[in-house]
C-alpha cells in the first residue's frame, strides 16, 4: 500500500545531526517540498552557511555550496550570474547573516539580486554555544548575557523591516513553524520566494522563527511556545513586501 506521507526526493535519506526539538529540520522538509513541487531539482542550487545549517548540503538531493562564514549571498549572486536559469537559494541562520553577512545580505537586496534567502532566527548563535547575537531580544539570557541583553549590546535586528525598504527586494516575509497552521504559511512563503525568484522580479527573503531548545534551556514544547509568546511579538510574523504577480 502507498504511503500517505513520504519523504520528497530532494532530501538525502539520512538522520538529521540537529538537537531533538530544533525546526531545522521542518524548514530543510519544507524547502525540499516546494523544491519538489516546482519540479527544479536539477535545476536548483543550494548555498549553506557556518552554524547549524552548516550540513545542508548533506541532506539536500541537489547541488550545494559550503562558502566562509557569512558570504553566502556572494556566493549566491555569483552562482546566479553565471547560470540565470538556476534557482539559487542560500541557507542561513542569525548570526551568519545579521552579523557576519550582513554586508553582503543587504547590498544584495539594494542590487535586487536574483536570489533567494531563507533565514532561521533563533535568536542566538546556536552551534558555538548560545552567544548573543544580532537578533537577541531585550532581556533574553544567553551565555555571553548572562544577566539579559541590556541597552549596552543595542537592540534586536529586525531584519525584514530593513530590508523592505530596498528596492531591489522583491518578496520579503516573516513566519515561524510553532504549529502546523504556522508550517503552512512558512511553505508558502518559500514557495512565493523562489516563484519571485524564477520570475525574475527581484530578491527575496523569507525569515523563519525557529526554536532552539538546547541553547534555550527549554524543552521541545517549552520552546514552540517561547517562539509564539516571546518573539512573535518583537518580531511580528507576516508578508513584509509581496510582488504583483506572485500569488
Amino acid at each position: 500500500m502507498p504511503k500517505g506521507y513520504q519523504r520528497p526526493s530532494t532530501l538525502v535519506e539520512r538522520p538529521w545531526h540537529f538537537c531533538p526539538g530544533c525546526n531545522h529540520g521542518i524548514v530543510h522538509r519544507l524547502v525540499a517540498e516546494v523544491i519538489d513541487e516546482m519540479g527544479l531539482q536539477k535545476e536548483t542550487v543550494g548555498v549553506g552557511s557556518v552554524g547549524c545549517g552548516v550540513f545542508s548540503y548533506e541532506y539536500f538531493n541537489f547541488d550545494g555550496i559550503g562558502p566562509s562564514h557569512g558570504r553566502a549571498p556572494a556566493v549566491a549572486t555569483g552562482v546566479k550570474r553565471v547560470l540565470p536559469d538556476r534557482l539559487v537559494f542560500t541557507y542561513q541562520g542569525d548570526g551568519d547573516l545579521a552579523a557576519i553577512g550582513t554586508t553582503e545580505m543587504v547590498h544584495c537586496a539594494v542590487r535586487g539580486e536574483l536570489i533567494s534567502i531563507i533565514f532561521i532566527n533563533n535568536t542566538l548563535y546556536g552551534m558555538t554555544g548560545g552567544q548573543m547575537a544580532p537578533t537577541t531580544m531585550m532581556g533574553q539570557v544567553t551565555t555571553t548575557t548572562p544577566r539579559g541583553r541590556g541597552q549596552a549590546q543595542g537592540h534586536p535586528f529586525r531584519v525584514c523591516e530593513m530590508l523592505a525598504t530596498a528596492e531591489g527586494a522583491a518578496y520579503v516575509a516573516r513566519t515561524a513553524v510553532y504549529s502546523p497552521a504556522q508550517v503552512v504559511r512558512t511553505k508558502k512563503a518559500i514557495r512565493r520566494a523562489f516563484e519571485t525568484q524564477m520570475a525574475g522580479l527581484g530578491f527575496s527573503l523569507v525569515e523563519v522563527l525557529s526554536a532552539c531548545p538546547t541553547n534555550w534551556g527549554m524543552n521541545p514544547l517549552e520552546a514552540l511556545k517561547f517562539v509564539e509568546e516571546e518573539m512573535t511579538p518583537v518580531f511580528p510574523l507576516g508578508e513584509l513586501k509581496v510582488p504583483e504577480g506572485v500569488k
